[in-house]
């Protein structure tokens, strides 16, 4: 998976040097510092995936491009069959799934996502835009602005992704959710 890490970190500077645009730009666009991004642009850290979704929007790509090297040639519909999406295991705490990296112009950025059991409290991340998940398997909590919101088996959250989030699976056990980016 180390592999499939770096090969997305090498496209996202390729794109930011294509696009002449300098790190210090980019990372004030994304309201990080200069040395996070370095870092995400070597494959030094994670790079968390709503942090992927704002970069491909600024350069205006889908998300698709990151993460497989190729534009997405679906217009109609795409079909990703079970455990077929493109994977991307950004930290070792979550599994993304993407579910439609081959439709064009996609509005949304839908995910399958697994949350192995940790007992920390994660690191809390923002993003433009909102942010849905359905809890398909399991239980979690989720942390966002001063709140601790526990989502069991077939619950549903919709809320401001520009506000810190993050979740953790209870019980000890993985948590799976459908995550839906606006």
């Amino acid at each position: 998976m180390q592999e499939k890490i770096i090969e997305i970190a090498n496209r996202i500077k390729e794109l930011r040097e294509v696009s002449d645009v300098t790190p210090e730009e980019i990372s004030a666009q994304l309201d990080i510092s200069v040395d996070t991004y370095l870092n995400y642009e070597s494959a030094a850290a994670d790079i968390p995936a709503s942090m992927l979704h704002e970069i491909a929007n600024y350069f205006k790509v889908d998300l698709s491009l990151l993460l497989t090297g190729e534009s997405p040639r679906m217009n109609v519909f795409t079909v990703t069959r079970d455990g077929k999406g493109v994977s991307v295991e950004r930290r070792s705490q979550y599994k993304y799934q993407a579910l439609a990296e081959k439709f064009i112009g996609k509005k949304i950025e839908p995910f399958v996502v697994t949350a192995e059991p940790k007992e920390e409290t994660p690191t809390l991340h923002s993003h433009p835009g909102q942010e849905f998940n359905y809890i398909l398997e399991g239980s979690m909590i989720l942390y966002i602005h001063n709140n601790e919101i526990v989502l069991n088996e077939g619950d549903s959250i919709y809320f401001d992704s520009n506000y810190p989030h993050a979740m953790r699976s209870l019980n000890n056990k993985p948590a799976k959710f459908l995550a839906v980016i606006l």
